[in-house]
């Protein structure tokens, strides 16, 4: 069997172009939650949160109030867990069930052998709190109860009965306040046309299947589970194996940027198309789904980077919170910036290997940061003594 190959920087392209970081359309936020499938929700704001960055880099007259509106008002996207909490298109939440389902019956194994404390008889309480009372906040349930020194997250019963309820479908987000999550009943939270749509297990995990592959532009059966982490690794490769089999799914061997071959699948048309990538520089999110997945942007772009949030001050290495800076198709390095009051605080900026940073990408680098600055609110940029570093 021949098996077409596609060169690491066609395939640099056709994914940096599924991940919406090709030619710039203007479209709109909710446009581009519906190309992604997904944006990661984070609370770290040193500079702007994960999901706002991520909407900002792809439609650059976003601001983080037109999410607001999409979730709490339009009811266009709802917040649930993918690999991590996500906002999701809502047009997904009838596949969603099987998700809720999932996690319902893994959260109840886990329970089997650490139970908190009391939670059996609080989720039918918590329940009926919000159908009788309305919308609530962790904080309103529960806060007379102890803790459960150790079980699971630590959590008071209630709260943990709220994450469950809200895991299993039963309850939903409202809408964000600050960042605190708010929840009432999901049949005021989803509309009934939404709810009213089902779909049986094998045709969500046909259309999960179909979307992550679409999304990814080319995938191994492992990043196709993966990418919503709803569907199992086993029912990916048997999904996969199928669409081989009908054509509806071809194999392609990929090279990575150090030249090693990975066989992935993808639609037939996809070794044919070469999308562009314009050259502009770019901040990203530490959680851009571009890059999410850090093996795979090491194999495919030869970017290794880790968050070093956890990691003591003395070990880092960059930075608290540093942020991936792209050009074009390519990572050109990572930068500590901070939001400081009315200023936009450069610490440091450390190029990737090889990459010269001459006047012409210096000068795109700033207004990249001008840039941010205003999305930011922030008056000015300033650059600390020497903040432009030796290479990685």
């Amino acid at each position: 069997m021949t098996v077409t190959v596609l060169d690491n920087a066609a395939a640099r392209r056709v994914f940096l172009a599924r991940h919406g970081l090709g030619r710039e359309t203007g479209q709109s936020a909710r446009a581009v939650i519906d190309d992604l499938g997904f944006v990661q929700v984070d609370s770290v704001n040193t500079f702007a949160r994960a999901h706002d960055l991520i909407l900002w880099a792809r439609h650059g007259s976003y601001r983080p109030k037109a999410l607001d509106r999409l979730l709490a008002r339009d009811r266009a996207v709802f917040e649930h867990w993918t690999h991590d909490a996500s906002v999701i298109p809502m047009d997904l939440w009838p596949h969603w069930r099987l998700r809720f389902a999932r996690d319902a019956a893994r959260l109840e194994s886990r329970w089997e052998i650490d139970r908190p404390a009391g939670f059996g008889g609080q989720v039918d309480t918590v329940l009926r709190q919000i159908a009788d009372h309305g919308a609530c906040t962790s904080g309103d349930v529960g806060v007379d109860e102890a803790r459960t020194g150790g079980g699971w997250w630590d959590w008071h019963p209630s709260k943990t009965a709220l994450e469950y309820l809200w895991r299993s479908g039963r309850v939903s987000v409202l809408k964000r306040e600050g960042f605190r999550k708010v929840y009432d009943l999901t049949e005021r939270v989803i509309p009934q046309a939404v709810r009213d749509m089902a779909h049986d297990a094998a045709a969500t995990i046909d259309h999960l299947c179909g979307a992550a592959l679409d999304r990814l532009g080319f995938a191994t059966p492992g990043e196709i589970a993966a990418f919503w982490a709803v569907v199992t690794p086993a029912e990916a490769a048997a999904w996969s194996a199928a669409e081989l089999a009908a054509g509806r799914a071809i194999p392609l061997d990929v090279i990575g940027h150090a030249g090693k071959r990975r066989r992935c699948l993808a639609r037939p048309d996809v070794p044919d198309t070469r999308p562009e990538v314009p050259g502009r520089v770019r901040i990203l999110s530490p959680f851009d789904p571009a890059l999410r997945d850090r093996k795979r942007a090491e194999w495919l772009f030869g970017f290794h980077y880790r968050i070093e949030i956890f990691v003591p001050a003395p070990q880092r290495r960059y930075g608290y919170y540093v942020f991936p800076v792209w050009e074009g198709d390519r990572a050109i390095g990572r930068i500590d910036m901070a939001r400081q009051g009315e200023v936009l605080a450069v610490r440091a900026f450390w190029p990737e290997a090889g990459v010269r940073m001459g006047a012409g990408r210096l000068a795109r680098l700033r207004a990249e940061l001008a840039r941010a600055a205003r999305f930011g609110g922030c008056g000015e940029v300033v650059y600390a003594d020497g903040w432009l570093r030796d290479g990685v």
